[in-house]
């Protein structure tokens, strides 16, 4: 008799246990599948990819270089104004000088218009060669985990003394989800390098119909 009341007592004991060890805290996208629909924040993707991040400071590195090699020619050109001050207007070695400055600041802007150029369609080629991997990600999640709406979102906290920020919030489109952010797992693929496409690949919201205006 005392076995099987102590066996019940064990029994009751692990029963009321169980829920609280089987538990888990819902995920941020413990629900995408359950509704097949889903949110991510692209922005906070674009600012955590290790390679996007990467890429953005190998051009940083490349634009300080160039800005150095642009200080040098502009202190040269400097250095030619402070000697024409030792010369009287309209005598030859002015002249000679005011001719030299004159090309030296010629070439000067054509050569920092030209590395500026260069630099923003390198940075605007980044991102949008990240946009597509991104798109891509999100499509083959949205595939694997039969998804189909992914709605984009800004999961950003709001200042309530930012006017930026209030007005965010404002007009942000998705306001409210329930555990269908998938931002963490897209941001994870990317990391691990899956889901990439091939550069000049379209993206995939530009797949299928036209956009509708």
């Amino acid at each position: 008799m005392k076995t099987t009341l102590l066996s019940t007592l064990v029994a009751v004991a692990l029963i009321s246990l169980a829920p609280q060890a089987i538990a888990q805290p819902a995920g941020p996208s413990a629900n995408a599948s359950r509704y097949g629909i889903a949110v991510v924040d692209v922005s906070y993707i674009f600012k955590e990819y290790k390679q996007f991040s990467g890429a953005m400071e190998g051009l940083k590195k490349e634009m300080e270089a160039a800005e150095g090699k642009l200080k040098g020619e502009r202190d040269a050109v400097q250095s030619k104004e402070e000697m024409r001050k030792q010369y009287n207007v309209g005598s030859p070695e002015f002249k000679q000088l005011d001719e030299e400055i004159a090309r030296l600041k010629a070439e000067f802007n054509l050569s920092a218009g030209r590395i500026r150029k260069d630099f923003l369609e390198r940075e605007s080629q980044v991102y949008y060669q990240t946009y597509l991997q991104v798109s891509n990600a999100v499509q083959h999640y949205a595939k694997q985990h039969n998804l189909g709406l992914v709605l984009r979102f800004n999961g950003d906290q709001i200042d309530p003394n930012r006017r930026e920020d209030v007005l965010r919030a404002i007009n942000k489109p998705v306001v409210s989800q329930n555990n269908i952010d998938i931002t963490p797992d897209v941001l994870a693929l990317l990391n691990r390098g899956g889901a990439a496409p091939a550069a000049g690949s379209a993206p995939a919201a530009s797949k299928g119909n036209p956009a509708r205006r």
